[in-house]
């Protein structure tokens, strides 16, 4: 773990891995709620940082940081948001391939699968979720696609993604969702956020 400033009031930690950001983000939640945590005005998780911004004193907090027991991540239990998906993605059949099973498979595993969103980005409302084995994880497609539809259900990597809006992208699509991911008549505008737990449910036939 490294801690670097930015600006007056910013403290920005790396770690060497998303699993490790992740397990720093919740327990900065947890601690957040407990009162236990000094003020702050904004946390942001990244692929391997974690950013904290509005710090009173970031050079205290950095040291303070350095002694924390930071549990592993839980697989937790809370209620999670739940996403209807139709399976019906271009790019089944290929991702079926490549993890050696059926399509019919793969809406099994990945809707039997419980997502955490590890950080967003991208564009509004996009959340990078993990919770795939390693052994699902899948290369992002050769040539990326000059459009892809508003709802899609993608992989690429480690991660599973929703495209709240219509554009460029090489993950793999094997689904569609109607869920709204980002709305700005809505409060809060984005469906998910860092740390929030989500399942897939299966709408009709693979």
């Amino acid at each position: 773990m490294r801690s670097l400033p930015v600006g007056d009031d910013g403290l920005l930690v790396e770690l060497g891995s998303g699993e490790a950001v992740e397990a720093l983000h919740a327990e900065v939640l947890r601690r957040a709620e407990t009162g236990e945590l000094p003020a702050v005005r904004e946390i942001v998780p990244a692929a391997r940082t974690l950013l904290l911004a509005g710090l009173r004193d970031p050079r205290w907090f950095a040291q303070e940081l350095g002694g924390w027991q930071v549990p592993p991540l839980a697989a937790g239990s809370q209620d999670a948001v739940e996403i209807p998906v139709r399976y019906d993605g271009p790019d089944l059949t290929d991702v079926a391939g490549l993890w050696g099973v059926t399509p019919q498979d793969v809406v099994r595993i990945h809707s039997g699968t419980l997502f955490r969103v590890a950080f967003c980005g991208f564009a509004p409302g996009f959340g990078y979720l993990t919770g795939l084995p390693e052994r699902y994880h899948v290369p992002r497609r050769a040539t990326p696609r000059t459009s892809v539809p508003s709802g899609s259900v993608a992989l690429a990597g480690p991660y599973t993604g929703v495209y709240p809006r219509s554009s460029p992208g090489g993950w793999q699509l094997i689904g569609t969702t109607d869920a709204v991911l980002w709305d700005t008549s809505r409060q809060p505008a984005a469906l998910l956020a860092p740390g929030t737990r989500v399942r897939f449910r299966p709408e009709g036939a693979a």
